[in-house]
């Protein structure tokens, strides 16, 4: 009898799990490596998978996420309703300020970026759609993680802090203070915390219970201040929320 972490789905699942955006498109040996299967293991799991649609096999022999699967990941309905709800807003904010534009919802002790809108001529980011991220050092991270269960946000704090610059906060009592800033405020700033050249702005999104999402913009560090940004996210994030909003009210 299989075992539960052993089993034909679980061995699927693995192989799925080996696919990364750094490791996009992988061998047969190469995904028989990373999960740590056998070679002829990986190869009847990877014939199933080919034949549903969740990878596809190229002509250079190598698999890549299939088309299937993101079809059945954009059905998620916390993602496609929330998505649909607020592209018209984030659409408005792109075309005003001509930046990046970010949308992003928490999983677990991590965020998940559901829309992104590239500014023309805009800061590079390290952001896609479906990518994860750490809750504290983005600035949607911070709005996220700021009204996370207390049970969450001590997980996070309590566990190592990521770095990524040298302005990377990774001080557990001064993330807690920012963390009260922003629900004071209303809105986080994540100044060169992720990149040395990027300022992020966000701001919380609710559904009429509770904080289900962040929105915010990245510009280029130096080329807006904080608080010149923030009445345009809290504003757009006030119209995501009455969107989401107004469907319990019918």
């Amino acid at each position: 009898m299989s075992t539960p972490g052993n089993t034909v789905l679980t061995r699927a699942l693995r192989v799925l799990d080996a696919f990364t955006p750094a490791r996009s498109a992988l061998t047969l040996s190469e995904i028989a490596r990373q999960t740590g299967m056998p070679v002829s293991t990986v190869h009847r799991l990877l014939a199933g998978l080919v034949a549903w649609g969740a990878l596809e096999r190229g002509d250079d022999g190598r698999y890549r996420v299939g088309l299937r699967l993101w079809e059945v990941g954009a059905l998620a309905p916390r993602g496609q309703g929330l998505r649909e709800h607020a592209l018209p807003f984030l659409e408005d904010l792109s075309q005003i300020t001509r930046e990046n534009v970010q949308l992003a919802v928490r999983e677990g002790t991590e965020l998940v970026f559901v829309e992104r809108i590239a500014g023309t001529g805009a800061v590079p980011v390290l952001s896609r759609v479906g990518s994860r991220f750490a809750l504290t050092a983005t600035g949607v991270g911070l709005v996220l993680l700021a009204h996370a269960p207390r049970e969450v946000q001590e997980e996070v704090l309590s566990g190592p802090i990521e770095r990524f610059t040298p302005r990377t906060v990774v001080d557990p009592a001064r993330l807690r203070r920012m963390l009260a800033g922003v629900r004071t405020s209303g809105f986080a700033v994540s100044d060169r915390q992720v990149t040395m050249d990027a300022l992020s702005v966000a701001a919380p999104v609710h559904d009429g219970r509770a904080v289900v999402a962040a929105v915010s913009l990245v510009v280029r560090h130096g080329s807006a201040s904080a608080h010149a940004l923030a009445p345009l996210l809290r504003t757009s994030a006030r119209a995501i929320s009455r969107a989401l909003a107004q469907p319990a009210r019918r």
